[in-house]
């Protein structure tokens, strides 16, 4: 099934300025946000540690580098980030009761404030996914406002757990429990989608293509792929001696990188896969969501033009709030 309608095609990718309750009431409440992404949640939570689960902002021209929320200002040229972070310490059905709350007290108008979706954020084993995906089919049936599920298979800031999205047997038992699903329920009322890694040669794209094609029976058992997530094995320095700017599991403060510095690949993520999806029928109706460096209207025109129906912001919200939502759409 299509997504729901997102409109504007504007949303913040799933990052941990979506975390409270309080950064998914702003967003929810931002008249510039056509939906809002939670998180990635697991069924029980995440143990957050400080001390190790980290990001920071920098400067792709020189380095420089703040760590804090909302601290790389504009003024300051901050346009990358790079975090050591796992997933969220809210669980699953924490995020699900304060969707509730959000919609409850907003201030938008009725008519939107009924509607807007909501994009949760999921991750775990395939089998753990299958359990997500029932807990939000139960709860889009308490609330109009519409919800899909994003599986997150590409987060590489998992020690020992590399990213299920670059592997086709793993692609393929997440696909295979989806797909039944799908043919027990004869439907569903909540889209389903992937979030890839960042792909950087054609044997990457066609695991997931082929992946996806096998998982036609009949029908494919996504409805959306948001491309791409943050690029691993990046790092930045704190001082010349190789210090690094932030810690990590390793103590070597290597992560994940995102913002301006990740546009390009993420540019040729969503065209290819958008290119790739339209060259099979059962696949071409599948939607894509494109995240990767958006920070002003001209990134945002350019993720469209390669085949976004929807786009995401992340580095440039923890940057900016959620004022850049409108910034992106009215900017000259």
């Amino acid at each position: 099934m299509p997504l729901p309608s997102i409109d504007p095609p504007l949303i913040n990718s799933s990052n941990p300025w979506a975390t409270s309750l309080e950064d998914l009431q702003a967003l929810f409440d931002c008249p510039n946000t056509g939906a809002v992404t939670t998180r990635t949640s697991l069924l029980h939570g995440f143990e957050h540690d400080p001390k190790v689960h980290q990001y920071v902002f920098f400067s792709s021209h020189d380095h420089n580098h703040v760590k804090g929320k909302q601290e790389g200002a504009n003024g300051n040229h901050y346009d990358g980030s790079l975090n050591t972070l796992g997933y969220s310490p809210v669980n699953l059905s924490t995020y699900l009761a304060t969707i509730a709350r959000v919609v409850s007290d907003s201030t938008l108008p009725e008519q939107k404030r009924s509607s807007k979706p909501f994009i949760i954020s999921v991750t775990g084993s395939a089998e753990a996914v299958l359990e997500c995906y029932q807990h939000i089919q139960r709860a889009q049936s308490t609330v109009n406002n519409p919800l899909c599920m994003e599986i997150n298979l590409s987060c590489p800031n998992i020690p020992d757990k590399p990213p299920p999205a670059y592997s086709g047997p793993s692609l393929a038992e997440y696909l295979r429990i989806l797909g039944e699903q799908r043919l027990d329920q004869g439907g569903r009322t909540v889209p389903i989608g992937i979030k890839t890694p960042p792909y950087t040669y054609h044997d990457q794209f066609k695991t997931l293509i082929d992946a996806l094609l096998a998982s036609c029976s009949p029908q494919c058992p996504i409805d959306f792929i948001t491309a791409t997530n943050t690029l691993g094995s990046s790092l930045v320095l704190a001082d010349a001696d190789g210090t690094p700017a932030i810690n990590s599991a390793s103590g070597a403060g290597i992560g994940g990188m995102a913002g301006a510095p990740l546009h390009p690949l993420a540019l040729g993520n969503v065209r290819t896969i958008r290119t790739m999806l339209d060259q099979h029928d059962k696949l071409r109706s599948i939607d894509v969501i494109g995240i990767g460096g958006v920070g002003d209207k001209a990134g945002f025109d350019r993720m469209k033009a390669v085949g976004a129906k929807i786009v995401g912001v992340g580095t440039a919200l923890g940057c900016e709030g959620v004022g850049v939502f409108g910034k992106i759409l009215h900017e000259c």
